[in-house]
């Protein structure tokens, strides 16, 4: 994935984290959120006959204001998928409508389309309840990440692939390893050598499963993880038999009593804390970047208004905005000049007095990272966002702003 290809990534998953926490918020009278996950294999004519159907069923709700509001977040979605020709954009769309609480007995429509989630929506599902259904896209919005799987022992092995949160089981094989208690008329030191050979040559096979399957990946493996009794795990990987590229990618080894398909779901579950360490380790290089120029040298920028002047000289290499970042920008005209104030999401337009002394005119309100990250793209500046599951990405948010930027060169802003 090229670096362009990446922040836009990252900001269509921070635009879909923003709808799911308002989304999150809505709540309405009873069954009447009506929420549909559409895959990118299913005809829209049949969701549109699925919807008219729900529709005319509808009918029967006691309740004449539910009723109403679930015939209307019906219609609405009726109206939305008219835009769409035969199948959904890839990955599919996810539908909200409904009517949600205002307050005081009032409500207000609510409709939301979501295009091309971050992963495929994998079936078609109709949910009507008094809060939207949020979850499925949460998970696509979790941590990612890709990683190899092997479970051996001697008697058989799985490989597979962890995607974000998904495993998949992909080759397995079995072993013609003799057990240990010899069948007459063979010599003892025979028999111990025939199966030392049978041990390796099924070592061999397994390597060659991972290797044809993980090495044409291997620039993009964030780790492989290899799990099974001892001490079959620890001949396996202290033998090399995996390639020098893949072996030098083994985050651990683990204790897993399966060694079939449902072992590669216990060696994900046994290996919980190295994943997590794993996906905040990129955070953590970059804010140790970040205080080593702030404390040694001097590539450091934070706090909004710094980091925003170096962002338009064009002088940030990487933009760091913190995960948890729900700010505003304010922008002012000030005579022939703009002025910025950095705001709670959830603050009324601020009064502004201009530097210059001039009367304020607020012309702008934009959420900050949008703001930033639009700067950054026009600068080619790439953008991180940093997580606060570490002690360093708290640091960002809580004493910096959540705004800070490594620099290309020194501008003494």
């Amino acid at each position: 994935m090229s670096q362009q290809e990446g922040e836009q990534s990252d900001r269509k998953k921070y635009e879909f984290q923003k709808v799911i926490e308002d989304l999150k918020q809505y709540e309405g009278s009873g069954t009447q959120l009506v929420t549909i996950y559409i895959p990118e294999d299913k005809q829209v004519s049949d969701v549109v006959a699925h919807v008219t159907q729900e529709h005319s069923e509808a009918s029967n709700i006691k309740s004449k204001q539910t009723r109403t509001n679930v015939q209307d977040a019906l219609t609405s979605i009726k109206d939305r998928l008219r835009y769409y020709d035969t199948f959904p954009p890839d990955r599919g769309i996810v539908i909200f409508s409904g009517a949600i609480d205002t307050g005081g007995g009032q409500t207000d429509m609510v409709t939301k389309v979501l295009e091309s989630p971050p992963d495929p929506v994998e079936s078609f599902r109709y949910h009507c309840d008094s809060q939207f259904l949020t979850e499925p896209l949460e998970e696509m919005l979790g941590d990612k990440g890709l990683y190899g799987l092997i479970v051996l022992d001697r008697r058989e092995a799985n490989v597979g692939w962890l995607k974000g949160k998904r495993v998949e089981p992909v080759k397995s094989a079995s072993s013609l390893v003799p057990g240990k208690q010899r069948k007459g008329g063979q010599s003892a030191q025979r028999f111990h050598r025939l199966r030392l050979e049978a041990i390796d040559n099924f070592y061999q096979e397994v390597a060659g499963m991972a290797d044809d399957l993980f090495v044409p990946k291997r620039h993009e493996l964030d780790g492989i993880l290899v799990g099974g009794p001892s001490p079959t795990k620890d001949e396996f990987l202290d033998g090399d038999y995996l390639h020098h590229e893949l072996d030098q990618k083994v985050l651990g080894k683990f204790d897993v009593s399966y060694t079939d398909e449902s072992g590669l779901y216990d060696l994900v579950d046994a290996a919980q804390e190295v994943l997590a360490d794993a996906e905040v380790m990129k955070d953590k290089k970059e804010m140790e970047e970040f205080f080593r120029e702030l404390h040694e040298g001097d590539l450091a920028t934070y706090g909004f208004e710094p980091t925003r002047k170096n962002l338009v000289m064009g002088s940030v290499d990487r933009l760091l905005l913190s995960e948890d970042l729900r700010k505003d920008v304010a922008v002012f005209e000030c005579g022939d000049q703009e002025e910025y104030e950095f705001i709670d999401r959830r603050k009324q337009d601020p009064s502004h007095t201009c530097e210059n002394g001039t009367e304020a005119e607020m012309t702008e309100r934009e959420d900050a990272i949008e703001y930033l990250m639009n700067i950054a793209e026009q600068r080619g500046t790439e953008t991180k966002f940093i997580s606060t599951d570490f002690e360093k990405g708290e640091q960002l948010l809580n004493a910096f702003g959540g705004v800070a930027g490594i620099l290309r060169y020194s501008t003494g802003v």
